[in-house]
Order: C-alpha cells, then sequence, then structure tokens
C-alpha cells in the first residue's frame, strides 16, 4: 500500500494571496506535505471530502474569513463537522470578534492570525500545528493500544490465578525477550527467547541482579543505566527506551526495552515485567537510508555543477530529479554574455590539451565575479560566458564591471609569465525571459529564449565593433538603482540583427586604466554633445568635437569612429 502524503489546504478568493501562502508554506515544511488551494468555502469543503474518501489526512486548513459564497468561519464550522481532528486557522484582516468566537465555539479555532500576516508568525504557526496535530495522533494511537492492553489485563486477572497472572505475563509474547523481577531487582523468570538470543541456560541469569545479567554487560554505563531505569519502575513509572544489549559471540543487537510495574490489589507494585523487542534490522534500514540520502544529496551537489541551483529555484524546484521535460518559467532578468576576443586566433597556437587548461584558468577566474553579485551561470560557449541575474540590474552590471578588474590582474600574471595579456567584450541586456527544460526523452538540458537573450549577445558583438569592454542597452540603463554610481557614457542608437527598432548603446568605463577613464570623464560632455550634433546631421561641428575629444585622449576608439563617419559624410 502506497504511503499517501499529509494535505495542507488553503482558502482565499484571492488568487495572489494563495500563491503566497503556498510559497510560504513550502518552505516552512518539508515536501512530507501537499499543499492544496481552494478559491471558495464550497470548493474547500468538495476538495475535503474527495481527499477523506481517498484517504488522506488533512492536518491543517488555512482559511480567510470574507469570501463570496461562505464565510471563513462557516467553513471551518462545516470542516469541523467533515474532519473533526482537522486544525483551523482564520487567516483575514477584516474578521470580528463575533467571528473569531464562533470559529473557536463551533469550529474548535487554533489560531487567528491577522492580515497581511508576517512571515516569521505564519510560518511558527503552521510548523506548532503540524506538530500538535501529529503529537494528537501519536497520543490517541497510544491510548488505543493501552485501552487494548488495560483491557487484556483486566480480562486476565478475572480469568486468572495469581500464578497463572505471572506465567502469563511473562511468556504472552514468546516472540519478545521477556522477563519478570522482583521489586529488589532480582531476575525470577526469562522466557527462551531472550536465553537462546544470548546463548544462555536459565541458571546463568535467575536470581542475579538484574541488571548484572549477560545481556547488560555491553558496558558499564549501559549497567548503569538498567539500574537506574528499575529503580524509577520500581518506583511506579514505565519505562521504555531504546538500548543495546549483548547476544551470543559478543555481538551486539538494539532492541526496544521496556519495564512495566504490575501492581497488587492495593497499588502496590508487586513485580515489574520487562520486555525487548530486537530492532536492529530497523537500524540497518536506517543507516542504509541515511547513507542513500548521503549520495543523493552528493549527487545534486555535483548535478548543481551542470544545472545551477538558481535555475532549479527558479523553476520552483527542490532537487534536478524534480525536473521535468517543458518545465517553464517567465521571469524578468538581466543577462551577460561576455567572450575573448581572437581566442581562434590564439587556440591556434595551442595543442588542445593546452586549450582546455588554458579555458579552464581564464574560466576560474571570471566565475567567482558572478557568482559573488548573486548571478549564475547559465552557460559556457567554448571561451565564452553566458550568465543570468534574476536580482538587480546593478548586479549584472557589478559583475561585469568585476570580470574586467579580475582580467586586469590575472593579465599581469600572464605578462609576468611571457604571455600576451586577453582582451574580453561584455555585453550586458535586461528584460523578459523564458527558463525551461528543452530536448528529448534520452537528453534534456536547461535553456532561455528571448529576444533579450539575442539582444545581449549581438550587444557583446559590438564591443569588437567600437573597441571597448562593456557595452548595455537602455533597458538595462533604466533599471539601475542609482546610474550616477557608475562612469557611462551615451555610444549611439542601433539596430542590431534581427531587430526593427533602434537600441540605445551605453559604453561602461568602470573598469578602464585609470588614465584613460580620466580622460573619457574629461572627454564625456564634449562627446555626448559631438554624437547629439552628429544625429541633427550637423556634421561639420560634430567632427570638431570629436576632433577634440581625440586629441585629448587619443586612444579613444569610439571618438575615432565617429570622426571617420563625419569625414566620409562630409
Amino acid at each position: 500500500m502506497i504511503n499517501k502524503k499529509p494535505v495542507i489546504i488553503c482558502v482565499d478568493d484571492e488568487a495572489n494571496i494563495l500563491k503566497s501562502l503556498r510559497t510560504e508554506l513550502q518552505e516552512a515544511i518539508s515536501n512530507e506535505y501537499l499543499i492544496e488551494i481552494a478559491e471558495g468555502g464550497e470548493e474547500a469543503l468538495e476538495l475535503i471530502e474527495e481527499l477523506l474518501e481517498d484517504g488522506y489526512e488533512v492536518p491543517l486548513i488555512i482559511s480567510d474569513h470574507i469570501m463570496p459564497d461562505m464565510k471563513g468561519d462557516e467553513l471551518l464550522k462545516h470542516v469541523h463537522v467533515i474532519s473533526p481532528k482537522t486544525l483551523k486557522i482564520m487567516l483575514t484582516g477584516q474578521a470580528d470578534l463575533e467571528a473569531v468566537g464562533r470559529a473557536i465555539k463551533y469550529a474548535k479555532l487554533y489560531r487567528y492570525i491577522a492580515k497581511p500576516w508576517e512571515t516569521e508568525d505564519l510560518r511558527l504557526t503552521v510548523v506548532e500545528a503540524v506538530n500538535s496535530y501529529l503529537q494528537d495522533k501519536q497520543l490517541a494511537q497510544k491510548n488505543i493500544e493501552l485501552q487494548r492492553l488495560n483491557q487484556e489485563l483486566a480480562e486476565s486477572v478475572k480469568l486468572l490465578s495469581a500464578s497463572e497472572r505471572k506465567f502469563r505475563a511473562i511468556f504472552n509474547h514468546t516472540f519478545q525477550f521477556t522477563g519478570m523481577l522482583s521489586v529488589e531487582g532480582i531476575l525470577l523468570e526469562t522466557n527462551q527467547t531472550a536465553l537462546d538470543f544470548s546463548g544462555l541456560q536459565l541458571e546463568d541469569v535467575v536470581g542475579k541482579p538484574f541488571w548484572d545479567c549477560y545481556w547488560w554487560t555491553v558496558s558499564p554505563d549501559t549497567q548503569a543505566q538498567v539500574k537506574v531505569s528499575f529503580e524509577k519502575a520500581v518506583g511506579g513509572e514505565f519505562i521504555r527506551y531504546e538500548i543495546d544489549i549483548l547476544g551470543a559471540d559478543k555481538r551486539t543487537a538494539t532492541i526496544d526495552f521496556s519495564m512495566k510495574p504490575i501492581f497488587n490489589d492495593s497499588g502496590i507494585v508487586e513485580y515489574l515485567i520487562v520486555e525487548g523487542r530486537d530492532i536492529s534490522d530497523v537500524y540497518r534500514e536506517l543507516h542504509l537510508r541515511q547513507k542513500v540520502e548521503a549520495e543523493l544529496i552528493q549527487l545534486n551537489e555535483a548535478l548543481s555543477r551542470f544545472v545551477p541551483r538558481q535555475f532549479l529555484q527558479l523553476l520552483e524546484k527542490d532537487s534536478i530529479i524534480d525536473i521535468q521535460l517543458g518545465d517553464e518559467v517567465e521571469q524578468e532578468m538581466s543577462v551577460l554574455f561576455s567572450d575573448i576576443r581572437d581566442f581562434t586566433t590564439l587556440s591556434e597556437t595551442m595543442t588542445p590539451e593546452d586549450n582546455f587548461k588554458f579555458i579552464n584558468a581564464y574560466l576560474s577566474q571570471m566565475e567567482p565575479a558572478i557568482i559573488e553579485h548573486q548571478g549564475f551561470i547559465d552557460k559556457y560557449m567554448g571561451d565564452g560566458i553566458m550568465a543570468l541575474f534574476s536580482g538587480s540590474a546593478d548586479d549584472a552590471l557589478r559583475a561585469g564591471i568585476s570580470m574586467l578588474q579580475r582580467l586586469a590582474k590575472y593579465n599581469q600574471n600572464r605578462v609576468n609569465s611571457g604571455y600576451l595579456p586577453l582582451e574580453i567584450g561584455i555585453g550586458i541586456n535586461t528584460g523578459s525571459l523564458m527558463l525551461g527544460t528543452v530536448g528529448g526523452r534520452y537528453r534534456m538540458d536547461t535553456t532561455v529564449i528571448s529576444d533579450h537573450v539575442n539582444l545581449a549577445s549581438r550587444l557583446e558583438n559590438l564591443t569588437k565593433k567600437y573597441g571597448v569592454c562593456l557595452l548595455m542597452t537602455h533597458y538595462t540603463f533604466a533599471r539601475l538603482q542609482n546610474p550616477t554610481e557608475y562612469h557611462i557614457r551615451f555610444i549611439e542608437q542601433v539596430k542590431v540583427k534581427g531587430k526593427s527598432k533602434a537600441v540605445a548603446v551605453f559604453e561602461v568605463f568602470d573598469s578602464d586604466e585609470p588614465q584613460i577613464k580620466q580622460s573619457k570623464l574629461m572627454t564625456k560632455t564634449m562627446f555626448e554633445q559631438g554624437v547629439f550634433l552628429y544625429y541633427q546631421q550637423q556634421i561639420q561641428q560634430a567632427a570638431q568635437h570629436f576632433a577634440e575629444v581625440v586629441k585629448i585622449n587619443p586612444t579613444d576608439t569610439v571618438a575615432q569612429l565617429y570622426l571617420l563617419r563625419c569625414q566620409s559624410d562630409q
């Protein structure tokens, strides 16, 4: 029989509230529970009846109060009739004291939480409610078992004499280790199961203090624990716990051990019944399960190097094994593309082995810049990198700047070792993307699809045309929290391949060498005035501005490009 997960039901007539509830509950509790939602009281009642008919447990329902078809306190009242053991939480910002009072009186309301709720308050309340439900369930099961045992004992007392009661108490469950102790702690009787387990004869143990018998000589601590347990049991307590005992050939086993005081008609402890059930197989199974779980964790950690953890989170998946073909989600993100300039020419001078070593050395320098700014690498494309940032656009821009700063340090080491420095281009764009899985039955991969992704890639290619390191679109610029924090200048409006509308392109030169950066800052106003004049078809005046910029900063490749355009247009 397949164990069905318990179900927690959330009821609210607002879909965004239900979505928020489901998200917070999934974070608060383990995946041992299913979370179902209903957008009204009638729907919720039908859902509960179906779940109960299908054999599901419903430990908790969370309901809004103000709903069009049925008020929350009325719904919880009906739920209490259908499923009395289900705990009820009323979640609303408009419930009056009368409604809460009705819910408490007729539905045994567990807790009332005002909207908007505090996330931590909701989490703690739900965890406590689930634990309370489980404890009540376990207590009820124990009470049923205790009632059964008491009934059996009462029937035995009526039918058997004192000597027969002792015999039956010892051998009632022959598959367990069973024995009887005097109130002084002396072993009076034990069953054959206990003797056979340890290879003992009755005379080896009967008449000895119980804690001195062979089973407990595993260690002095074990013997002391058994003696303390006896002292509590002879005082009238029922004792039960798990403990290791010694068997034949010095092998050990874990048993579920108990000491139960037996009272006479005057309420005085007459003797003690001890029982033990071998649960070593359970422990071995638990150990094996823990080992398998540890291996799964290691496997997930290994696979996360191929499928980023952030990608799983965006798809709302706990593990890579939960991913299905066709899973997808829409998300606004920033996309960063980077590429090494003239890598093909460089790679032709190296062996395949040296190529791999070189790429891995370079990528290991770039990866931390992305991770440290809340991004993740979606894929490597040879020497190219595609990274995604689900947070602010600033994260992506700071990551790009950091990559260039790290490259400068890396190039210093290359030059010191006799190698040529590397140059890279970075393009950043921000917009709505579709993340998901594509492929077939035997091969599946994660991917990101959007015009904004293609635009970021084409922007990276434009860095070669302009001779600059980092470009971003106006989509990214518009989403920066504080654009003045960076060194930015407008380059031009361009129509990239495949796009009908022009895109505003900006250069970010924070990572330029200090002298070059200072020169660009000095000429920024003059440069941008030149661009404005160029777009106003005032070519001669624009050329004068660009010529002055080049005079001050001869390394300004963008100004040089504009100057050539002006000269060709005159």
